[in-house]
């Protein structure tokens, strides 16, 4: 099962927070930008140490000043159209989840990932996200985690809503 919910993603009290980061991992606009404000200087100082992050990667780190206890932080792809594009968003939910169960982490919050300054048009990302994120359950049914994606605006929380009573057809 995957919770949709609306709101500040920088304010959800859960183990995890993910990051759509840019590749340097040094702070940016949108959601890295204001995960980075609300975690305060030292997620900037844990992050210089990480030496950036490829397209479709993850890595973590302390949440700092938020009530979460982690930061996720993956580089979505900018949108090109390609089939590497659809691939590399998937890999950052599939790889965000596979540090959560790494580090045994049970509760994580994932914001829309590239579909803001990254271009990723929502009716195609949305599918993708929840498409990664239920292969991912379906392959660690053994392992409990309780899996959000949080919209900022109603715009986007449409786009997850109308993308999961399309899956759940299927």
């Amino acid at each position: 099962m995957i919770h949709l919910l609306q709101g500040d993603i920088t304010k959800q009290d859960c183990d995890c927070i993910v990051n759509a980061a840019n590749s340097s991992l040094l702070g940016g606009g949108g959601v890295d930008g204001a995960i980075h404000r609300a975690a305060g200087p030292e997620l900037l100082q844990e992050c210089r140490t990480l030496h950036g992050c490829k397209t479709g990667q993850a890595k973590l780190t302390k949440g700092y000043q938020l009530k979460a206890k982690y930061v996720i932080h993956t580089v979505g792809p900018i949108y090109e159209g390609t089939r590497e594009n659809a691939e590399e968003l998937h890999d950052c939910y599939w790889n965000s989840l596979s540090l959560v169960r790494e580090h045994q982490i049970h509760s994580i919050v994932f914001p829309s990932i590239s579909t803001g300054v990254y271009g990723y048009p929502l009716k195609l990302a949305a599918p993708i996200a929840l498409s990664a994120i239920k292969e991912w359950q379906k392959a660690n049914a053994d392992y409990e985690c309780t899996i959000s994606m949080i919209a900022y605006d109603d715009h986007t929380y449409e786009a997850y809503q109308q993308a999961l009573r399309e899956q759940e057809k299927n």
